[in-house]
């Protein structure tokens, strides 16, 4: 089930949602400039590594580029591959605006930076003597899911089905998407780690988590919870994002 658009509208401009997938764009057209050898290096030096991140571990002085506690942010920009990039760009397009919408552009940008830091942080404790860099906008867009879970759980999306010949777009309830993609992350998180084709579940899980605990504080006063206030309505072409995806993870 691929998320294409949705029906909700918005009444500002998402700013932030914009500049987050304009600076991850230009970090990951910045990385397919490297050497191969200089394109690892980055992720090691700008990536989450749990042992150096608690101290059980040190990076080569060379790789030494940021203090240690600076990757927890910087990883949130590092991809590792046009799937990867495109899949979380995709959600982060049709999500990221109505939550943007909901807080405003400064709380927005604080919600999405705490969201990540808490998915670095649920993946990096579940595993941290971890020496394999974590890359990726996957947790904090986890938590930008977990806050659309709660503000617009009726709202509509369109959705792709892949089903070979039988193929199909349908509109279904945000509930029905967001819950089907949190269910999958923790199936997924209790497979054996070499099954998960180094995707950080539980910096899904935590970062979704986060989310749906802190829309309670940032949302702007007078948003209400679970559409509340606002008929699910039907399908609207004026709705937000625009058809674009790749991996998710």
């Amino acid at each position: 089930m691929i998320p294409l658009h949705d029906d909700n509208p918005t009444t500002i401009r998402p700013l932030v949602t914009y500049a987050v997938i304009g600076l991850a764009v230009l970090v990951f057209l910045w990385q397919l400039t490297l050497p191969e050898r200089a394109a690892e290096g980055a992720y090691y030096a700008l990536g989450l590594v749990p042992a150096v991140l608690f101290g059980t571990a040190k990076l080569p002085a060379e790789l030494a580029w940021v203090p240690p506690e600076a990757t927890v942010i910087t990883s949130m920009f590092m991809h590792g591959g046009l799937l990867h990039i495109g899949g979380n760009m995709l959600y982060l397009w049709i999500f990221g605006n109505n939550v943007e919408d909901a807080m405003g552009h400064i709380r927005f940008v604080a919600f999405y930076l705490l969201c990540g830091v808490a998915a670095a942080l649920a993946q990096a404790f579940q595993d941290p003597s971890s020496t394999v860099p974590m890359v990726g906008a996957s947790g904090a867009i986890g938590g930008v899911l977990g806050a659309y879970l709660l503000l617009y759980p009726r709202a509509r999306i369109l959705v792709f089905v892949p089903l070979g010949f039988f193929s199909q777009m349908l509109r279904v309830p945000a509930y029905v998407v967001l819950g089907l993609w949190i269910v999958l992350q923790l199936i997924s998180s209790a497979q054996p780690t070499a099954a998960g084709g180094g995707v950080a579940y539980w910096a899904h899980i935590g970062g979704f988590l986060a989310g749906l605990v802190l829309i309670l504080a940032f949302r702007r006063p007078g948003v209400a919870l679970l559409d509340r206030g606002r008929a699910a309505g039907p399908w609207r072409q004026g709705g937000s994002g625009r058809p674009r995806r790749g991996s998710w993870g």
